[in-house]
């Protein structure tokens, strides 16, 4: 036992005579106290026992998981709610079945198979390099505006994460990421919505989902800045599922405190499950909403609501539209769209070697090329027939090191990457690829619209995504007839312009000036 444990001893009783009279009633702290002992003599006093409900302790039983009850006798009653309420919410048979699977894992040659199977993704509109490509990319944008301006658009915003791995103690939506006005994510995709729904003269609903750790904060931060000009009738809140961490070794529940299971966000996958618990679907229907453009709070440059993207979307017909870029290197660490069995999945960068990565096709092109920028256009009425269907897409296993407490309640933080000690569950929303009949890739403009923050410096960091921002923005002032230094900071609002086509018609009405960026 470690020495630099400290462990609450329970609390002593009259079934203990022999304690002195001083120390009753109270706490104290033991250092480094025999277990046995503590188990044996200092034992919880029964007249506080509460009654375990039946089927609560059947299920445990059965499920392996009866120390989840281990320190029911010290709860009070609010604890005592809050933990059998996280235990009614925890599928425990599922989570065996997934630890046992955990545990023999796939067949090497299943997975070889899958991976060689793959081809290059069909069904993919390209970026154009021709006049007719032009022409098709200006029919589909003429589409999506006429979808916009008929209010049959919302928007999807994944805000579910928190800013920790950017040294940000707070919901990664508020992370400051304007290059010259420390304009946070949130306010920049809220003015995007704005000056789409002043261009297209409709109401587009913005629905943010968030996570038990950011709800509060998220949910505070926009009454605060009222709602950056969209109104509160318009932004809709909701929140993710969470699910238990595992004992890497055991399959055990995790605890992080006497009546707390280790819980985690269900991935983006819980979009699903998480709107059919809001009542999303009926409500976005009667607001006559068909599409929902579905993007991740840590990209600043996604273009919110693409007309072009929901033209092509519209256009084809599709359940599940994908925007793609063409990946760096074989080896970046992206998902790709690929075609395996004649459906269109994804496949993740773990899941191949780099020899794998590097395949290429007949004519020498990449098959795995098509990163995915976690930008999509969903048909809402796919989405809701996958909550009717149940709405649980796969769980995925990720070994992580998860804190948790012992049985004795002291405080464990494990912290080898090499061997980390639990397994964290969570659901993909690219998953729903495979079950949708109709689907559609699209080729974006990577360095307009993917520069995202996932790291603290290097790539796809804070500095590279303002980079990116400020780059976008010269982009646009050189096209009304600016010349702008190359390190000098520009932030152009979308309020202030939503392309450089916008840009150039106000620079030369005099709208705007150089002064103003």
């Amino acid at each position: 036992m470690s020495k630099n444990v400290t462990y609450l001893v329970p609390r002593p009783s009259i079934f203990f005579p022999m304690i002195p009279r001083q120390w009753r009633g109270l706490r104290p702290e033991v250092k480094g106290f025999p277990r046995g002992f503590l188990t044996q003599f200092w034992a919880r006093p029964l007249g506080t026992m509460k009654s375990i409900p039946s089927k609560i302790r059947e299920q445990l039983q059965h499920a392996s998981q009866t120390h989840l009850l281990q320190f029911w006798d010290e709860l009070s009653e609010s604890e005592v709610a809050s933990l059998l309420n996280q235990i009614s919410q925890t599928d425990l048979q599922m989570l065996n079945a997934i630890w046992r699977s955990s545990t023999s894992g796939d067949s090497p040659g299943d997975a070889k198979a899958r991976i060689e199977s793959a081809k290059n993704p069909g069904q993919v509109v390209s970026q154009p390099c021709s006049a007719a490509d032009n022409e098709r990319w200006q029919l589909a944008t003429q589409l999506g505006e006429r979808e916009l301006q008929a209010g049959s658009v919302a928007v999807i915003t994944v805000a579910g994460g928190q800013g920790s791995r950017l040294g940000f103690d707070h919901p990664k939506g508020m992370f400051p990421i304007g290059p010259r006005s420390d304009r946070t994510l949130f306010q920049i995709f809220a003015e995007q919505i704005l000056a789409r729904r002043r261009r297209h003269q409709a109401t587009i609903p913005w629905l943010i989902m968030t996570s038990d750790a950011t709800h509060a904060e998220t949910l505070k931060f926009l009454q605060q800045h009222t709602y950056f000009g969209l109104g509160k009738e318009t932004v809709q809140f909701f929140q993710q599922g969470s699910l238990p961490a595992l004992d890497a070794a055991t399959g055990r529940i995790l605890m992080t405190g006497r009546s707390e299971l280790a819980l985690s966000p269900d991935g983006h996958g819980g979009l699903v499950a998480a709107m059919e618990n809001a009542g999303l679907f009926d409500l976005l229907a009667q607001q006559g909403i068909r599409h929902l453009f579905y993007h991740q709070v840590d990209n600043p440059t996604a273009i919110l609501c693409d007309p072009a993207l929901i033209g092509f979307h519209a256009q084809a017909r599709s359940q599940l539209t994908t925007n793609v870029v063409r990946k760096i290197s074989p080896t970046e660490r992206m998902g790709v769209l690929a075609d395996i069995n004649g459906r269109t999945e994804i496949v993740e960068y773990s899941e191949l070697t780099s020899a794998q990565a590097a395949r290429t096709d007949s004519n020498g092109d990449w098959i795995f090329w098509a990163g995915n920028t976690a930008i999509h256009v969903f048909d809402l009425e796919f989405l809701a027939q996958l909550a009717e269907d149940g709405g649980k897409l796969p769980l995925h296993v990720a070994r992580k090191n998860v804190g948790f407490i012992d049985s004795l309640g002291a405080s464990i933080k494990p912290d080898n990457p090499a061997l980390p000690n639990a397994i964290k569950l969570e659901r993909f929303i690219f998953d729903a690829l495979p079950l949708a009949e109709r689907t559609l890739i699209v080729e974006g403009n990577r360095m307009r619209e993917f520069n995202p923050i996932k790291n603290s410096d290097g790539a796809d960091s804070p500095a590279t995504s303002r980079a990116a921002l400020s780059r976008i923005g010269r982009e646009w002032l050189a096209a009304g007839g600016y010349v702008i230094a190359d390190d000098r900071p520009i932030e152009i609002s979308p309020l202030q312009a939503l392309d450089a086509a916008e840009m150039t018609l106000k620079i030369a009405a005099g709208a705007v000036h150089l002064a103003d960026f």
